[in-house]
């Protein structure tokens, strides 16, 4: 391998969140954390993450979502497009991060995070469940990012979903992580056989998944390791092409 870094593919996991690392001897581990910050402080200074999470926070919405997702959308067929969530504007998605104390107060968060939405998109937009449940994870990494430059400069937003169609020759998955709320086999067999092609360690993907970490977590972090080698290498395009900003500086963009 040429990379003369580690470089760490990572996805949001219910134990914290799980990466994927390749070391530049060629050493690839599995590592689960409860805090990004402990998983920053795990690998080298100087390692290059892609992690699916979204980076850079406009303080308002205009159309169908951050220009990374109105960028990135296209590049999934219609059925899969969902998976790319409409994340709100910043003020909507620190009201909702939390903690909260129980469900009566994380109902009366989520309409809280629904009215600042609507008031801050044009047109005006509603969050979905599935889009408030990152925020937590959101604003964690928003702020560790705000806090340290030189690391906001190593970590890429990507998405498992478009790896995985780049991966497959610009082809979508033709079957669904999950069917019924559950981890489907033939989602997860469709999508190893992808990485497996493209040459990924194979020791990632053998075993069980980490403790904390579901194998769709798993195999999401290993796709997107396979985008931070294509960053590293300078192969990797980003969506919009160059990122934006938002008011702190961060980029808006979707790594592919």
């Amino acid at each position: 391998m040429s990379e003369k870094r580690s470089l760490a593919g990572v996805d949001g996991c219910r134990a914290g969140w799980i990466a994927a690392v390749e070391h530049p001897s060629g050493r690839t581990e599995l590592r689960v954390h409860a805090r990004f910050a402990d998983l920053v402080a795990a690998l080298s200074e100087e390692a290059l993450i892609a992690v699916d999470m979204p980076i850079g926070l406009p303080d308002r919405i205009e159309g169908a979502g951050r220009a990374a997702e109105i960028a990135a959308r296209p590049l999934l067929p219609p059925e899969r497009r969902s998976s790319l969530f409409f994340i709100p504007a910043r003020a909507a998605v620190e009201a909702g991060a939390g903690p909260f104390g129980d469900s009566r107060e994380r109902r009366a968060a989520f309409a809280r995070v629904t009215a600042l939405s609507r008031a801050t998109s044009a047109p005006s937009r509603a969050v979905s469940i599935q889009g408030f449940c990152l925020f937590p994870r959101i604003v964690e990494l928003d702020r560790l990012l705000r806090a340290d430059p030189e690391l906001a400069a190593r970590v890429h937003e990507s998405h498992p979903e478009l790896a995985f169609a780049r991966l497959n020759g610009g082809a979508a998955m033709r079957q669904s992580k999950k069917r019924r709320g559950r981890v489907s086999p033939d989602g997860m067999a469709e999508r190893r056989a992808v990485l497996r092609a493209a040459a990924l360690p194979p020791a990632l993907l053998e075993g069980a998944p980490p403790r904390g970490a579901g194998e769709d977590d798993r195999l999401d972090a290993c796709a997107l390791l396979l985008v931070a080698r294509r960053i590293a290498r300078g192969q990797a395009v980003s969506h919009p092409d160059p990122p934006g900003r938002d008011a702190h500086g961060l980029p808006v963009a979707i790594w592919t």
